[in-house]
């Protein structure tokens, strides 16, 4: 019996190192869109990661055909909405000591990034980023449309003052 268990964990350690070799990279690229982090300075997004990946990992046995990279996806938009509530939401105590976003998203709230990235990222249908959020699919949909508008229309800097009248030296 110790012989047989230690093949299926090795195949499982195969199959598991091949899908993260696969799939990590777009992962970790959501996680840094949904995180606002810069590419190369990203440890919030890392975390999200590991964090996903592990999950994925813990249930490899029980996917039964399930697509793994749907698991990871619907565990990392799960955990990073848990935290951005935490963070922003009633219990916004340590966004005071977070660096302010940076990316090219920082502009967007967690659950307008979040929606955006599951939708036009990652190709999630509407109806399926609203049952893991939880919410009607029309408000998927309007959250989607400002959040696209506010990408493609980003407000102007400051205008510039106005000058009165200039008085005119005789």
């Amino acid at each position: 019996m110790g012989r047989r268990r230690a093949a299926q964990d090795a195949r499982r350690a195969r199959e598991f190192e091949a899908f993260v070799a696969g799939a990590a990279g777009r992962l970790l690229h959501a996680a840094t869109l949904l995180t606002a982090e810069p590419q190369d300075h990203n440890p919030r997004a890392r975390r999200l990661l590991t964090l996903s990946l592990a999950h994925t990992y813990a249930c490899w046995d029980r996917l039964r055909g399930e697509d793994p990279y749907d698991r990871a996806r619907q565990y990392l938009a799960a955990r990073f909405s848990r935290a951005a509530w935490h963070e922003y939401g009633g219990l916004g105590v340590l966004a005071r000591f977070r660096p302010p976003p940076e990316g090219p998203l920082a502009r967007l709230s967690p659950q307008e990034r979040l929606i955006l990235v599951l939708r036009l990222y990652e190709g999630v249908a509407e109806e399926q980023v609203a049952a893991l959020l939880g919410l009607p699919a029309e408000r998927v949909t309007a959250i989607c449309d400002r959040a696209t508008s506010t990408l493609l229309h980003p407000p102007r800097g400051a205008a510039p003052a106005v000058l009165g009248p200039k008085a005119v030296s005789p």
